[in-house]
């Protein structure tokens, strides 16, 4: 079942006028920003994060008007050790405000997402585009470790993520 609110029409005819991507592509020429324009609708771009790099991607998904955000960074983990590392990521996504955290055991990553609804014809602002970035950049760094426990010993996820948080307010 799905609720109408009337008929879909195009960019065009909502009023945007420069694609989503182009103005992040801007920002991020305008910052110096190393990124790769992978698609008409994708930039990509690598970050060095404190311990792992991160593969960011920008993508516009027209049919639903958002501009999606991934967050990724690569994590071998054993076989038997992926449902703690699930299991973590689902106590980690219960705190969190904004955006969440999946595993992809396909390509052995661990992965942040998040979404910024532009319906109506709105364009991304400067400060929107940061703060998703910022988010989700903040988010890897400040769980990476506890992934890492997960993977290199025999903690839980609940000993993986508090141990993680020890070490985060240890270094603050």
């Amino acid at each position: 079942m799905g609720f109408s609110f009337g008929a879909k029409t195009s960019a065009a005819a909502r009023g945007r006028n420069m694609h989503p991507v182009d103005v992040i592509e801007q920002l991020a020429d305008g910052h110096g920003w190393s990124f790769e324009r992978i698609m008409r609708d994708e930039i990509a771009a690598t970050v060095a994060g404190s311990a792992i790099d991160y593969h960011i991607a920008f993508s516009w998904l027209e049919e639903h008007e958002t501009l999606h955000l991934s967050c990724a960074f690569h994590i071998n983990v054993p076989l038997m050790r992926v449902a703690e590392l699930v299991r973590l990521l689902a106590l980690i996504n219960e705190k969190l405000l904004f955006g969440h955290f999946d595993y992809w055991q396909q390509t052995e990553q661990v992965m942040y997402r998040q979404t910024l609804l532009l319906s109506g014809g709105l364009h991304p602002t400067d400060a929107q585009i940061k703060t998703l970035l910022m988010t989700a950049l903040d988010a890897c760094e400040a769980h990476y470790a506890a992934c890492r426990g997960i993977v290199a010993t025999t903690l839980s996820a609940d000993e993986a993520l508090r141990h993680a948080l020890f070490e985060t307010l240890g270094n603050a």
